[in-house]
C-alpha cells in the first residue's frame, strides 16, 4: 500500500455506475492495486488493461440500486449495473472474503494507483506498458 492508498485506508470511498442507478460504498484499506490485462477481464469491460482495487467483501455494500451478476468462468462472478452495464466488481471462489473493484468506478478514481501489471502474457500488443509499474506474466506471484 502507498502513502496515498493509506490517506483512504480509513475513508469510505464511493462509486457508481455512468447512469446512477447504482451506487456503492467501499471502507477500509485497499489491496491488490493493480492493471489487469487478462482476455476475461477485457471482455467483459471492454477494456484493457482494467484497474482493480480489492477490498473486504463485508466492507463493501451497494447502497442504491442492486448489483447484477454474472458468472463469466466457474469460479467467477461479475458484478454490473443491469440498467447501463457498467462493469464493477469481481469475485473470485477461492477468495470468498473479498471483492475486487474498479477503480475507474470511483467518484474519485485518483485516490487509489494501481502498483503493478498482472497478465501481462494476455496483453494486447498495442497496450503499451511504459508507466514502469512491475509486471506480471498472470497473477501477482508469478514472473
Amino acid at each position: 500500500m502507498t502513502a496515498g492508498d493509506a490517506q483512504h485506508a480509513l475513508a469510505p470511498l464511493t462509486g457508481g455506475c455512468a447512469c446512477g442507478a447504482l451506487r456503492y460504498e467501499a471502507r477500509g484499506a485497499a489491496a491488490n492495486l493493480c492493471f489487469c490485462h487478462c482476455a476475461s477481464c477485457r471482455r467483459a469491460t471492454g477494456a484493457s488493461p482494467v484497474a482493480w482495487g480489492t477490498f473486504a467483501r463485508e466492507r463493501f455494500r451497494v447502497v442504491r440500486g442492486a448489483l447484477a451478476l454474472r458468472r463469466s468462468s466457474p469460479p467467477v462472478e461479475r458484478g454490473f449495473c443491469a440498467a447501463c452495464g457498467t462493469a464493477l466488481t469481481y469475485a473470485h471462489a477461492a477468495r470468498p472474503s473479498e471483492i475486487d473493484v474498479t477503480l475507474a468506478s470511483l467518484d474519485e478514481p485518483a485516490a487509489l494507483r494501481p502498483a503493478c501489471h498482472i497478465w501481462v502474457s494476455d496483453r494486447i500488443a498495442w497496450a503499451p506498458l511504459a508507466d514502469g509499474l512491475p509486471q506480471y506474466s498472470g497473477w501477482r506471484t508469478e514472473g
